[in-house]
């Protein structure tokens, strides 16, 4: 064996940027032939502590997978877009070099600029990347520069983020760490054993400590199934039991007064609101008893500390905006936030205060052909505006040009048959930056190869925990892949912007985003004690309010001026009122729920879930992800009652459908003695790329693209259906 000095091996520090709060720290082992041989997740990181989920763990077989997209390709002459048999998808394209795909891009987005408009072309990009350059840097430059439109991302966190900024100003949250001194963990549309697993291990060390998990959730995940107790209320009526719970704590003089006094504003009036949602009221919408309601109101206000952990799960549904600001509001109303290991947590990102305007370069767009920012457009609506943006002549030009990186959207966007017939259009020019074969790439006039994130260097914050890292490229790209910020760079070039900013490094940019001085620290906000030699050396640095937990836990929004207009937590928020909406949370059933008139013809309630086996769409066309996605990919989950009122039995193929498109899955029925993953009135599917699908379609057949309460977000929660045996 080798010595240390002279092994064949080094070891590399990488973070995963996939779409996960862990944003897990990663060690690479890469062998003298420059090969990655083993992943692995880093003990020295707190949270990360030395494992990775099953996902990321076998994230070798997705790097070197014979399927991946690995040089720039052409649609052949006369070779029709749409989807095709899998494993057949190359056959519609040519092999070019990287040359002439980036001269050809570059002339068919001239030309279709100088004859539509620059705003004839849009972007769409979203969390197949959520490192910091990946995600949004350069190319963010390119379009702001070329006068594109910009992309308003809503379709994951848009609705939640908003509502909880509406209370605290900033999206900060109880650390991942101090879960596990907790002597209660609400965990309310976070199913995180599924999909933020590296809490999962404090939480199993307050549990052993005492600690009770309840979990909120219409269905039956791995995490509500290990919990103490779960509560399976009827999706969309979250904030009604906020407000119960708010109800029942108030009536019976369990708040912290102090706390409210101090650090709250419009309590007053949020005490008159919630006098309305009593027990049985809320008991009749969520499907729970009214005891039940009173029990969990009593448990989470008298036990400290008391942690809750709300997900992004609740806000994609009509008012889910509503909803969180109503959830967030109970560990102000109890005073959580003064107890370590209480509060609560939606995102911690808003401790990461990076240099934004270094890196994107906003005013770029002063030098486009529009002299401004190009028109905003929706990306929850990606089939109007593929289909019907452009008919009225305020909308300005129609899209004629879309460019997709780290997004799958003909598999994730709602109403996908809209956006399949835009993607269809014989006058769209498309682009996709991509891995591999995806729904999206099927519709491509050209497809280039993205790297994964061994293959380049980026900045990793998180939303789940508050640990700044650096994810060093491991190994050169497979075949000719890029990344996203030499593709934009490259591309700009060849459009003629002349501006130095397009021939910036990722290391120049990494400086750029965290304000290096000449003193080599960080100037932004928490991150001043951080250096790029210390966090190439460390691999990973907790922002400077979380340097000393145990001397100095950090209590958010416990002292000084919040980010909200009058400097404290908003009970009631005067920035809604001035745009004419209730300044207080309320509850008010989704427009597709069962309480609205479209019950009559549909009368289920969909859940169109993730797979707990891949991200999003991300690893859903690998075998070894498929094969533990096994038992549930491609069902339709119901509850016995649900099933048994329409002749439908276990293994039963059956047809879901409504208004907007249709889709045939097999039943999944408990058997005798099983429990139901759904209550009665709710069905629930997984997402999975429609190519895979006989049929060549997937659950987002069934999704609209109503936008939520607020922050206009995606409402994939909030749908109605029907069922019947095929």
């Amino acid at each position: 064996m080798a010595s240390a000095e002279h092994s064949p091996f080094r070891i590399v520090h990488a973070v995963c940027p996939h779409d996960c709060p862990d944003s897990c720290a990663v060690l690479v082992t890469v062998d003298d032939t420059g090969r990655a041989v083993k992943i692995q997740g880093d003990p020295t990181q707190p949270v990360t502590q030395g494992f990775l989920c099953g996902k990321v763990a076998k994230y070798l077989d997705r790097v070197y997978s014979p399927d991946r997209v690995l040089y720039p390709m052409r649609r052949k002459p006369g070779a029709a877009k749409g989807a095709r048999q899998p494993g057949r998808e190359k056959e519609a394209f040519e092999r070019i070099g990287w040359d002439e795909a980036l001269d050809e891009i570059a002339a068919r987005l001239q030309e279709t600029a100088a004859r539509y408009g620059s705003e004839s072309i849009l972007p769409y990009s979203y969390a197949g990347n959520m490192a910091l350059l990946g995600f949004g840097s350069m190319d963010r430059r390119f379009f702001s520069r070329l006068g594109a439109s910009q992309l308003d991302r809503t379709i994951c966190s848009q609705a939640g983020g908003v509502g909880w900024s509406l209370v605290y100003g900033r999206k900060l949250g109880t650390p991942t760490e101090d879960f596990r001194l907790a002597k209660l963990i609400l965990a309310w549309g976070a199913n995180i054993h599924g999909n933020n697993i590296h809490l999962w291990p404090m939480i199993e060390d307050a549990r052993r400590n005492g600690a009770r998990l309840i979990v909120i959730d219409p269905y039956r995940t791995r995490t509500a199934s290990l919990a103490d107790w779960h509560i399976a209320i009827r999706p969309g009526t979250d904030a009604a039991l906020a407000l119960g719970m708010m109800h029942v704590i108030l009536n019976e003089g369990l708040e912290d007064r102090s706390f409210i006094a101090e650090r709250t504003h419009g309590f007053a009036q949020l005490a008159q609101r919630v006098r309305e949602y009593t027990p049985e009221r809320v008991a009749h919408w969520t499907g729970m008893t009214a005891a039940e309601v009173e029990q969990l109101a009593r448990e989470y206000a008298t036990t400290r500390p008391a942690a809750l952990r709300l997900n992004y799960g609740i806000q994609r549904a009509e008012y889910g905006g509503a909803a969180v600001r109503a959830v967030a509001m109970l560990p102000a109303v109890t005073g959580a936030w003064r107890h370590r290991g209480g509060g609560a947590v939606l995102s911690t990102s808003g401790g990461f205060q990076w240099n934004k305007e270094a890196v994107e370069r906003p005013e770029l767009a002063q030098a486009s052909p529009l002299g401004r920012p190009g028109r905003v457009v929706n990306m929850s609506a990606l089939g109007e505006a593929l289909t019907t943006l452009g008919d009225k002549p305020a909308d300005g030009p129609r899209v004629h040009a879309l460019f997709v990186y780290n997004s799958n959207p003909a598999a994730v966007a709602p109403n996908s048959n809209a956006v399949r017939r835009g993607l269809m259009r014989p006058d769209l020019f498309t682009v996709v930056h991509e891995q591999f074969f995806t729904d999206t790439t099927d519709y491509a006039d050209y497809l280039l190869p993205a790297t994964t994130f061994l293959e380049h260097t980026d900045l990793q914050s998180a939303y789940g925990h508050y640990h700044l890292q650096i994810s060093r490229q491991a190994i050169e790209p497979v075949g000719e892949a890029r990344s996203n910020v030499w593709l934009f760079g490259q591309l700009a070039q060849r459009m003629g912007f002349v501006e130095p900013c397009f021939r910036d490094t990722a290391e120049e940019m990494v400086a750029q985003a965290l304000s290096i001085g000449a003193d080599g620290h960080s100037a932004n906000p928490g991150m001043e004690h951080i250096t790029l030699e210390e966090l190439d050396r460390k691999g990973h640095i907790p922002l400077g309010f979380h340097r000393e937990p145990e001397t100095h836990p950090f209590l958010p929004y416990t002292e000084g001026e919040l980010a909200t207009p009058t400097g404290k937590i908003e009970f009631l928020s005067e920035t809604l009122a001035a745009t004419g909406l209730d300044p207080l949370p309320s509850f008010t059933p989704a427009f597709e729920s069962r309480w609205s008139t479209a019950a009559k013809e549909f009368p289920l309630e969909f859940l169109g879930r993730k797979a707990d086996h891949y991200l999003n769409s991300t690893f859903a066309n690998l075998d070894g992800h498929r094969k533990m996605e096994a038992r549930t990919s491609q069902r339709l989950e119901m509850h016995p009652d649900d099933a048994a009122a329409r002749g439908i039995q276990q293994g039963d193929r059956v047809r879901v459908w409504n208004g907007r498109g249709e889709l045939h899955l097999t039943a999944m029925v408990p058997l005798d003695g099983e429990l139901a993953s759904v209550p009665r009135g709710v069905v629930a599917g997984r997402l999975d790329w429609a190519k895979l699908h006989p049929e060549g379609v997937n659950q987002n057949v069934l999704t609209s693209e109503r936008l939520s309460d607020l922050g206009a977000g995606a409402t994939f929660y909030s749908v109605l259906v029907d069922v019947e045996r095929a």
